[in-house]
């Protein structure tokens, strides 16, 4: 998946042949809760569980071996954020496994011991600090590709053509903005927007009642965001049920807004710039 071939890159007004780069950003919150379900327990010599410590760590060795050269991993360094004040039902660490959690700052250690870049993610949540990674590797002219490795839906909005992607690495699957059209019916653009409709049980907020992916696809296809949406049903696309929910979308229009904030990726969380620029003699960004 890294590209090593040099490309022509005009810097100012000098051009030169540098090596253009792919850069990695890995889900550390993500891969935690995958390799701390999908792994028997280990303990240390302390009796303290480490598996998905493990799990993560050799995960991201892997990628290494396989070529990735500039890698940079977010994660959640506490459980709730700035969307816990925006919504009472916004998920928290209630019911979180204590073995998984007293993991949180010790993949974040592990990782930072073996070299890669990481961004703790505290009031932000590691898909802002993923969005955040983004923007700084985009402003930066010697990046060929953005890859955002996590299958998290969220993330779909911050695709952008065929040079930032996204990878679901357990399917084996690449993303690109004609990708995210596929799958969800919509533009990267527009993710919040549909996320607002459907819901996101995993973030805990529900949608509006009775907005599906295709009904919330069929409708945002054509307008794109909540605000063009005609909230007297006098829509210029047919969909089923239409008067239905256009009556639950006049009444739950607020909530389809908060919804969409909380849905909207921040990228300007505090990520250190020092801690994601570019560095071609290191296998990783440091």
């Amino acid at each position: 998946m890294c590209s090593s071939d040099p490309e022509q890159i005009t810097i100012g007004d000098r051009s030169a042949m540098i090596p253009a780069v792919d850069v990695h950003l890995l889900d550390g919150t993500y891969e935690l809760f995958r390799h701390h379900f999908a792994l028997p327990d280990r303990k240390d010599a302390a009796g303290v569980e480490v598996a998905a410590t493990r799990g993560v760590v050799m995960s991201v060795v892997s990628m290494v071996a396989d070529g990735v050269t500039h890698l940079a991993v977010a994660t959640d360094h506490t459980v709730e954020s700035f969307r816990n004040d925006l919504y009472e039902g916004y998920k928290t660490g209630e019911g979180l496994d204590p073995e998984l959690f007293g993991q949180f700052s010790l993949v974040e250690d592990a990782l930072t011991a073996l070299g890669v870049a990481v961004l703790p993610m505290v009031r932000y949540e590691a898909d802002d600090g993923l969005a955040s990674g983004v923007r700084v590797a985009r402003d930066d002219e010697r990046v060929a590709r953005i890859l955002v490795c996590t299958p998290d839906k969220d993330l779909a909005q911050c695709v952008e053509g065929d040079r930032i992607v996204q990878v679901d690495r357990r399917k084996g699957e690449v993303r690109d903005e004609d990708g995210v059209r596929t799958k969800f019916g919509v533009g990267p653009a527009s993710i919040p927007d549909w996320l607002a409709l459907t819901g996101d049980t995993a973030d805990g907020f529900p949608g509006l009642p009775g907005w599906g992916a295709k009904s919330s696809a069929a409708v945002l296809a054509h307008y794109d965001h909540l605000e063009a949406i005609p909230r007297d049903g006098e829509w210029e696309v047919a969909v089923r049920g239409a008067a239905r929910l256009a009556a639950t979308f006049d009444a739950g229009y607020e909530d389809a807004l908060l919804f969409r904030d909380l849905a909207t990726l921040r990228d300007d969380a505090p990520v250190d710039r020092k801690s994601t620029r570019l560095n071609s003699s290191h296998t990783v960004i440091s």
